[in-house]
């Protein structure tokens, strides 16, 4: 991903260049460490780029947590800055692509648009992962009927996968570069024909990162009609076992198993996978109930909350462990001597949410936008406000 490498220099220049920098917003210092963050709002967005020192070559380069979809607003951003601080760049790589940048496509949603988002099908499937989008492309145009949900966290993926819709002249393909976990919560109930998993990552070593756990079967049983299916396609023993266990768990749904089972679209690596005589397993679990509405009236504001003298010291230092959710403040960055910008983990166990909370003298705020509505984040953000607003004497 972009970034730079140039000369070390002194960061107290950000001070001196922000009150006219077309750019730059603020300069947040580690209370831990020497890395810095620096706000920026460009190209109608705001996000982070982090300043890591070294002695040899400071690196300057994208925030994970806030970053655009649009890679060259990364790179234009980059750019702005090393030349607004007059920095000295030793390497680089943000050249910026001469090609039509494809995020500007209609069919790239973000996350926040679902929360008054008007469907242009009655029928609606979603693909988790959809990874070349062979079949996602396929899906589409085989069913012009319906809207098919692309969800793909692997940003050249979501990239990839937009030029084509853009070159196949598809309009009912929708792209979201989205944790899949999360996004399922904002769709409404009894809404979705379909949910296709295809060869999700087995992550034997670390199974709460899998996609398929109770929670999210429970959501997919959701949003999904009566007799509307959820399909996995796994070429991973350890993955089909956990998820047949997952799925007999859930009462009142229908489970049929299919192994070897050929489709008329395959990916590269299925093609591969059947070169050297692998097995492939197809589970299918089809809903077989109407499911109640979903009320998405949730507040994620911080109406309360403002910087006191002292407040990153009042802090949990560990993770606040609580029923079905938790919440991490994981870093600490002070702006000036009255703001305060905390990184913070929370939420669910097995698909937590990442963002800062920017805390200023006059109010405070989700940086750069607010988390998905779900109920385990509400529990969270709740938490969230009773630990910034509890007083130094109370810790």
């Amino acid at each position: 991903m972009p970034h730079l490498k140039v000369t070390p220099f002194d960061a107290s220049i950000i001070d001196a260049r922000l009150p006219e920098s077309s750019i730059m917003t603020f300069r947040a210092r580690a209370l831990k460490g020497d890395d810095e963050i620096i706000g920026v709002e460009h190209g109608g967005e705001e996000f982070l780029l982090q300043l890591k020192p070294d002695s040899k070559a400071t690196l300057l380069k994208y925030d994970k947590v806030t970053r655009p979809l649009k890679v060259n607003l990364l790179k234009e951003a980059l750019d702005k800055v090393s030349k607004e601080l007059g920095l000295e760049i030793r390497s680089s790589n943000i050249a910026l692509s001469n090609s039509k940048p494809p995020l500007s496509s209609a069919y790239f949603k973000k996350i926040e648009d679902f929360e008054t988002i008007e469907y242009p099908k009655k029928k609606i499937s979603v693909e988790v992962g959809f990874g070349s989008g062979r079949h996602l492309l396929w899906q589409a145009r085989k069913n012009p009927d319906t809207l098919f949900i692309g969800l793909e966290i692997h940003t050249p993926s979501a990239q990839q996968v937009l030029r084509q819709i853009e070159l196949q002249g598809l309009e009912n393909i929708w792209v979201v570069n989205y944790d899949a976990r999360l996004f399922l919560e904002m769709l409404p109930s009894n809404s979705c024909e379909q949910i296709f998993v295809h060869f999700p990552v087995p992550w034997d070593k670390k199974p709460h990162r899998r996609v398929i756990s109770p929670s999210f079967l429970a959501e997919s049983m959701r949003v999904l009609r009566k007799g509307g299916r959820l399909e996995l396609r796994t070429d991973s023993d350890n993955y089909f076992w956990y998820a047949l266990e997952t799925f007999f768990s859930v009462p009142k749904t229908e489970v049929e198993v299919r192994k070897n089972e050929a489709l008329e679209v395959t990916s590269k690596y299925e093609a591969r996978w059947r070169k050297q005589e692998k097995d492939i397993y197809d589970v299918y679990v089809k809903c077989n109930e109407d499911s109640a509405e979903r009320d998405l009236r949730i507040d994620f504001n911080f109406t309360s909350v403002k910087y006191t003298k002292n407040l990153e010291e009042r802090l949990p230092k560990k993770a606040v462990v609580c029923d079905g959710y938790f919440v991490h403040f994981e870093r600490s960055y002070k702006i000036g001597d009255n703001a305060l910008l905390v990184k913070c983990a929370f939420g669910s166990f097995d698909r937590p949410e990442h963002k800062y909370i920017l805390i200023g003298p006059d109010g405070s705020r989700y940086f750069a936008s607010v988390p998905v509505k779900t109920t385990v984040n509400q529990s969270a953000h709740r938490k969230i406000l009773e630990l910034l607003l509890q007083k130094e004497n109370n810790v």
